[in-house]
């Protein structure tokens, strides 16, 4: 029997293709989502689950932020697809991040994002366990949220198939995709063929089954980030995402303050930065303390460079500053894992027209859970 033909076949069900099934079918499009795994298994359920445009540049992204907890938001209230509004705090250390902090909010109040400003005594009577000689001030974001991102893509996913009747394959591995005789040609590993109006790829890190030369020339690099949880904490609340000195030092958002470029040194500055390491805090449902992250970079053609194990050396750095901040319930770790995400050197993004409507969408770097769902609504407007 013949495929059906689609408006729209998305490639990679991940956060931001399935944002973008989820957006098509919002139009009322007939959409083919393809995943080449039995599920997802990248950048979009190893991660914290921080979703802050409030760490994002002033203008286009902190938009699709800002859009996304929208999105988000609206999507909580249909079905639980895993999201809190419990905010996030960035944390100051030192007076430099603390003038920081000030001239952020000055910002936001221009673009009129809702932040408050925190008193070193505010912010220890709200998160328990903050140490007091750490913490000088903090900068609180009441609207942003914090998910579970291993449990948000398979609500999510389940919603697009029951509710908005997208057909999702699984374990469906494409090698082939271009616009052939006016319409697009899609065909998998088992030799299947798929055809619709359009195609969005978004391939995350995959760059060996389609269009190999293309990604391996593109300028992409690959980061290496590490996490980690302790065991469940019960009796024990831990509101929101809580970012720290290495944040303010290392988020995009901050470099537009203008006290920037005059930021004094931060303690172990070289050693965090040889590991590209910024501490953050997150309590999951189950109680358990998120504590990470790290980050490794190689070219895309030679990302297997960065390897599969994790780096204890790293795990102790960010362990030892971790305690510096916090003081929590447990400190045993339970787990530890990384995440990959790809990312381009001299671009925000990568957004290629690789044939007539086939479109790669991919190489959002670290931007994914807080920006798809923005990002993905824009450009299926434009396509559509």
């Amino acid at each position: 029997m013949q495929s059906p033909h689609y408006n729209l076949i998305v490639i990679g069900a991940g956060v931001l293709g399935s944002f973008h099934a989820y957006h098509a079918a919002q139009k009322g499009l007939k959409v083919l989502l393809l995943e080449k795994d039995n599920m997802p298994m990248e950048a979009t359920v190893r991660n914290f689950g921080q979703i802050v445009p409030s760490g994002m540049s002033q203008g286009k992204w902190q938009d699709y932020g800002r859009r996304s907890i929208e999105v988000y938001k609206s999507l909580q209230e249909k079905v639980n697809i895993s999201i809190r509004q419990n905010g996030s705090i960035y944390i100051a250390s030192d007076e430099s991040e603390l003038t920081l902090l000030e001239e952020l909010a000055a910002i936001n109040q221009k673009n009129n994002y809702t932040s408050s400003l925190f008193s070193k005594q505010e912010c220890l009577i709200k998160y328990a366990g903050l140490n007091g000689d750490y913490c000088k001030g903090g900068l609180f974001f009441p609207e942003e949220i914090t998910a579970e991102p291993h449990q948000l893509i398979h609500l999510l996913i389940a919603y697009l198939k029951e509710q908005l009747k997208v057909v999702y394959q699984p374990n469906t591995l494409v090698t082939f995709c271009d616009y052939v005789n006016g319409k697009c040609v899609v065909e998998d590993n088992l030799g299947k063929a798929y055809t619709g109006d359009k195609v969005i790829i978004c391939n995350g890190r995959d760059f060996k089954n389609l269009f190999t030369e293309l990604f391996y020339n593109s300028g992409i690099e690959v980061s290496k980030l590490q996490m980690m949880k302790t065991v469940p904490v019960y009796n024990y609340s831990l509101p929101g995402s809580i970012l720290t000195g290495l944040s303010i030092r290392r988020y995009e958002s901050f470099h537009e303050c203008p006290s920037y470029n005059s930021l004094s040194a931060s303690k172990n500055e070289d050693e965090f930065k040889k590991w590209g390491i910024h501490v953050l805090f997150k309590q999951a449902i189950d109680g358990s303390l998120i504590i990470g992250d790290s980050h490794e970079y190689a070219d895309a053609g030679e990302q297997d460079k960065l390897g599969f194990a994790v780096n204890h050396e790293i795990n102790n750095i960010i362990l030892e500053e971790a305690k510096r901040i916090m003081d929590l319930p447990t400190w045993e770790i339970a787990s530890s894992w990384n995440g990959y995400y790809a990312q381009c050197k001299n671009h925000d993004i990568f957004n290629y027209e690789v044939a007539p409507n086939v479109h790669i969408i991919t190489a959002i770097g670290g931007k994914g859970m807080t920006a798809s769902a923005g990002l993905a609504e824009a450009t299926i407007r434009q396509l559509f």
